[in-house]
């Protein structure tokens, strides 16, 4: 019995994280249908998770939104933990995605554990960004690109969702841009069915060539280039 108990202890010291950021423009023009989708959503992503044994042992989940003020609805929480919080929106505001991606900086910095002469560290993390529009900030975004770049994350994917929404601001940010023509229901609810599918990929292929690999997203879904 204690021989079980010590292998069950050594596989949890041996457990790498897959540290998954997901931040989410919570500004006024994201009230009523784009929010309540995005709450579905997100509920769906993790009962979807949740269904995966790699992903089940490895992604470690935090949320952030940002509108007139940044807020960390989700500490860095192992997936089988989560309570899925409700995002809720202001009535108006402005868009501090860059303060918000300076927290995720910070944030991924912190909670990342490093490779070590006698353990191996937490696998390179992951970014999601949502946004409907561009950041208000702009001198805390330009100064932030820089500092998440640094960390070296694993994938980063950002969504310009709706026609006010500026992908040009995203892809300093990344390469990997998409956009959404509508906010409805339908177009969140596939986006967020694309995002399960990239983490459940991640989880199962970090460390090898396919890691690099976006699946294919579906039609609703434009990829900026």
């Amino acid at each position: 019995m204690l021989g079980k108990y010590s292998k069950t202890i050594e596989k949890a010291k041996m457990t790498r994280r897959l540290l998954t950021y997901i931040c989410i423009d919570t500004s006024g023009s994201m009230r009523g249908e784009p929010i309540e989708a995005v709450n579905v959503g997100l509920q769906a992503l993790l009962s979807s998770l949740r269904q995966n044994p790699y992903a089940l042992e490895s992604i470690h989940l935090s949320i952030t939104t940002f509108d007139n003020q940044v807020q960390k609805i989700l500490p860095l929480t192992p997936l089988e933990q989560v309570q899925m919080p409700t995002v809720t929106c202001p009535d108006s505001g402005a868009t501090f995605m860059g303060t918000a991606l300076e927290q995720i900086a910070i944030d991924a910095k912190n909670d990342r554990i490093e490779n070590s002469a006698t353990k191996k560290g937490d696998w390179r993390p992951i970014l999601i960004l949502l946004t409907d529009g561009k950041p208000s900030d702009i001198l805390a975004f330009n100064n932030a690109i820089p500092q998440i770049k640094a960390l070296n994350f694993g994938r980063i994917v950002a969504c310009a969702a709706g026609p006010k929404a500026d992908p040009d601001y995203l892809k300093k940010l990344t390469d990997d841009v998409v956009s959404l023509d509508t906010m409805d229901a339908s177009s969140f609810s596939q986006f967020f069915q694309w995002v399960t599918q990239t983490l459940n990929q991640s989880s199962q292929s970090v460390g090898s060539p396919n890691s690099e690999q976006l699946p294919p997203p579906p039609a609703t879904i434009n990829v900026v280039l």
